[in-house]
């Protein structure tokens, strides 16, 4: 009888134990660990392409230029022109200056080695007038000319802007740039610029690039330097042996 109980007695338990294990495994099923996009809302990831642009030096501005529409698309026919610089492939960046910086130049007196040009009148060469239309140019004789822009009073110069004629792709020869404080350029001569690579022009060698003409004209920085008289050579180009001006533009302020 004794057995029998103690075998009714564990049939209870057996029972009781299966009951609780079905009841206590649903709960306990082991969950699969959450994936990152399942742990946290879906977000879209996108690449930061915010160009930080530096901030110009302190006291320095860009300064606006309006720049003539360009009058060709292409490169110089010559390709024999050494020591050529690579077109930059996009507008070069903008000039900072002082502010306060405006083109001095702009009406001032102009003297030339050619006093009678072929075409158009020297004084068309600070008239403002940056186009390469016809009529807008003056033409100057072959071999080296110069032109000498005078401003009248001292100035501290901080950048010179020269367009020759870019109406076609053409690179002029021996161009170089100096500053004085007389019109005979004897005292303070400064040069800013120079690619005459053989000194044909006869004023030293140079080392700055040849380059091509175009719309926006070769920028040459002066850095404040103070001058009174702004003179430009050039030897002819790759067009033929004559020297154009459209403008010159002297980016500076009067020396109070």
């Amino acid at each position: 009888m004794m057995k029998k109980d103690f075998v009714s007695i564990m049939k209870i338990c057996v029972l009781v134990l299966l009951v609780m294990l079905l009841c206590y495994v649903p709960g306990c099923k082991k969950s699969s660990p959450e994936s990152p996009e399942e742990s946290s809302p879906k977000q879209a990831v996108t690449k930061d392409t915010t160009v930080t642009k530096s901030a110009p030096p302190a006291g320095m501005v860009p300064i606006e230029i309006k720049l003539p529409k360009p009058m060709f698309v292409g490169t110089p026919q010559s390709t024999k022109v050494a020591n050529l610089e690579k077109p930059l492939g996009k507008p070069r960046p903008p000039f900072l200056a002082p502010a306060g910086t405006t083109n001095v130049a702009l009406g001032k007196p102009v003297a030339s080695s050619d006093e009678e040009p072929i075409i158009g009148d020297i004084e068309m060469i600070t008239d403002g007038d940056m186009e390469a239309a016809d009529g807008s140019y003056v033409e100057l004789g072959p071999f080296a000319q110069d032109v000498t822009v005078d401003l009248e009073a001292l100035h501290e110069i901080h950048g010179i802007l020269i367009w020759h004629y870019h109406k076609q792709a053409r690179v002029y020869y021996d161009v170089v740039v100096q500053v004085a404080d007389d019109p005979d350029f004897i005292t303070n001569v400064r040069t800013l610029f120079n690619n005459d690579i053989d000194n044909s022009a006869g004023i030293g060698v140079g080392k700055d690039k040849h380059y091509t003409e175009t719309n926006e004209g070769k920028l040459i920085y002066a850095k404040g330097l103070k001058a009174r008289y702004v003179r430009l050579y050039s030897n002819g180009n790759t067009g033929n042996d004559l020297n154009h001006y459209i403008e010159v533009a002297v980016y500076g302020k009067l020396v109070k």
